[in-house]
């Protein structure tokens, strides 16, 4: 099966030092970008973090502080990267929760922002959870088949999903879902918006899901003592929570969305005072 494209899907998976967005690196990026005519280009590249690879995660993907000591970093080969990726949808494993927040994060600190405006992002673990509820692993043995061989190598994990997600269409493409409303749908259709749809969570207003869009469209806390509340709201009568904010360990993405509500606040509040 070939996946019906109007654009470049780029299909990434990262290994990191850790699982922290905000402290931790990336050590490694596979990527396949599949382009519209069906054809598949594979990059694979080592990345030196600037920061030391610990021990059990080097264990998990067999990545160590020698293994990518003359690699080149992320600051440099952000614009090369960024260029690469320009324009194209973005598929993945857990991706919208962990690999895209990261990757983000890496260009925002290498002065780049990253724009996922647009982009259709395909998260084939959302996918997979919602239809089975299983692994990457347990996936590509029930999807394809077949034993997932080097697995938590960056390629290896990227290719598994690409196959999974065809797998998945031939599957699925005639299942009907029951969506919490009761609503019955076949959302499993060779088209990226209807996976874009189906897998990304729209709830979240930003991409780890501190900030979450309520059910009139209102961005709320989704932590802490404000946990519920609009954002806006706390901003006007808690400015000190926005500074708290922006000084914590809290991904620059995330303070990106909330420094745009709190201008959109003061915006309003300045208009007010003008009338």
């Amino acid at each position: 099966m070939q996946l019906n494209l109007t654009r470049p899907i780029i299909f990434f998976d990262l290994e990191t030092t850790g699982v922290n967005v905000v402290t931790d690196r990336i050590v490694e990026i596979g990527t396949l970008k599949v382009l519209t005519d069906g054809t598949t280009e594979i990059k694979n590249i080592r990345i030196n973090p600037t920061i030391p690879i610990p021990k059990e995660v080097t264990a998990i993907h067999g990545i160590s502080d020698e293994d990518v000591k003359d690699c080149p970093t992320f600051i440099s080969i952000a614009k090369t990267l960024n260029q690469y990726m320009h324009n194209c949808d973005l598929a993945g494993y857990n991706s919208n929760k962990f690999d895209i927040p990261l990757l983000v994060e890496e260009f925002l600190r290498a002065d780049i922002n990253f724009d996922l405006k647009g982009r259709r992002l395909v998260d084939v673990q959302n996918i997979f959870h919602k239809m089975e509820q299983r692994t990457l692993s347990a996936a590509y043995k029930f999807y394809c088949s077949k034993e997932h061989i080097n697995a938590h190598s960056a390629e290896a994990d990227t290719i598994a999903t690409y196959e999974i997600l065809l797998s998945q269409l031939d599957k699925y493409k005639d299942t009907e879902y029951k969506n919490h409303a009761g609503k019955l749908s076949k959302p499993i259709q060779n088209d990226i918006q209807s996976l874009y749809e189906f897998s990304f969570n729209s709830k979240n207003a930003d991409l780890v899901g501190h900030i979450v869009f309520n059910e009139k469209g209102v961005e709320v806390f989704n932590f802490g003592k404000h946990k519920g509340k609009a954002v806006e709201e706390i901003f006007t009568k808690e400015g000190s929570y926005y500074d708290w904010m922006m000084k914590s360990d809290f991904p620059l993405s995330t303070k990106n969305v909330i420094t745009a509500i709190k201008l959109r606040g003061f915006n309003k509040s300045s208009v007010n005072i003008t009338k």
